[in-house]
């Protein structure tokens, strides 16, 4: 559904970005994360038709974003950081404004309204004025907004900046409902953990270069190479870490609260076999599970070497 290639924009001798390469498929939900001002707005609104790029080539749909803009346009529903609301309009006057623009006509613009609301679970506020909105009431107006005529790819600019803990939460729900719907979205954050349990992709940008374009998956094994478990046994702790250490895989064993954490040499995958040692010896088994490296663990980890680098070069 997207893909750039070599993807430029400079101001004078300033690169806003440099040489971007992405390519999302339908259904990827891609966590665009970098500082303010590292470009991702820039990208964004360059794949929204809004900015032209200095050179390299953008592509929404197979449609070139230099030929096709007006194609690329009815893909594309683009939300950004901030936007206005009307004084004197309720909130589905405001969403059958934008559908009408959108030329959405007939009995049929309500009921899009209507079932857009519902999407974004804003429908108890239909008749509320739409300056009267809570700043993440707000945020899904605007959502709602860019969903009125379908796209089927979705530029979400900090949609979750200023939110409280409780509409955070409800917005990453509703991003991952429109990942099930399979649309392909790019939501950007400064902040990582916002999307630590939303993206199935991410690209970590700085400076305008994209110095991370990876699967999760793929980042965390980036990060860590080697496998980490959890194992709790009943009652002989004690033994089940002498026992452990005794393991041919078994690098470290360390006592962490009610659980043991054992490091595994780097590069074993399978480990099976070790719970069946554990039992065969005696032991009764709680607990046994690999630990997961979390995505801002990896994050810290990758923009650290980043930033190690940056240094030791000046």
């Amino acid at each position: 559904m997207i893909e750039t290639r070599d993807l430029t924009k400079k101001y004078g001798d300033l690169f806003a970005i440099q040489s971007i390469e992405l390519k999302l498929d339908r259904g990827d939900l891609f966590g665009f994360i970098g500082p303010n001002g590292a470009g991702k707005t820039t990208t964004m609104r360059i794949l929204s038709t809004l900015l032209a790029p200095t050179w390299g080539e953008a592509y929404v749909g197979n449609y070139s974003v230099y030929t096709h803009p007006q194609e690329v346009r009815r893909l594309v529903g683009y939300m950004p950081d901030f936007f206005g609301v009307y004084d004197d309009m309720k909130v589905i006057e405001y969403l059958e404004f934008f559908a009408a623009a959108y030329r959405i006509n007939g009995p049929r613009r309500r009921a899009v309204c209507e079932e857009t609301l519902n999407v974004v679970d804003l429908a108890f506020k239909r008749d509320a004025f739409a300056t009267t909105l809570s700043r993440g009431q707000t945020q899904r107006l605007g959502l709602a907004r860019v969903l009125l005529h379908d796209p089927q790819v979705l530029l979400l600019d900090e949609p979750l900046s200023g939110l409280d803990p409780r509409a955070r939460i409800d917005m990453r729900n509703l991003l991952k409902r429109l990942g099930t719907m399979g649309k392909t979205v790019i939501v950007s954050s400064h902040i990582l953990p916002e999307l630590a349990d939303v993206c199935n992709k991410i690209g970590i940008i700085d400076r305008g270069v994209m110095n991370v374009n990876a699967d999760v998956a793929e980042v965390m094994k980036q990060v860590r190479n080697h496998v980490l478990l959890r194992i709790a046994v009943v009652n002989r702790s004690q033994d089940a870490r002498q026992f452990l250490e005794t393991q041919p895989i078994v690098v470290s064993v360390k006592e962490e609260g009610d659980h043991l954490r054992v490091q595994l040499q780097d590069g074993v995958a399978e480990y099976s076999h070790l719970s069946r040692a554990l039992i065969e010896a005696g032991f009764g088994i709680k607990l046994f599970c690999e630990e997961e490296l979390n995505l801002e663990a990896a994050f810290m980890a990758l923009t650290k070497g980043m930033r190690s680098s940056e240094t030791s070069g000046q």
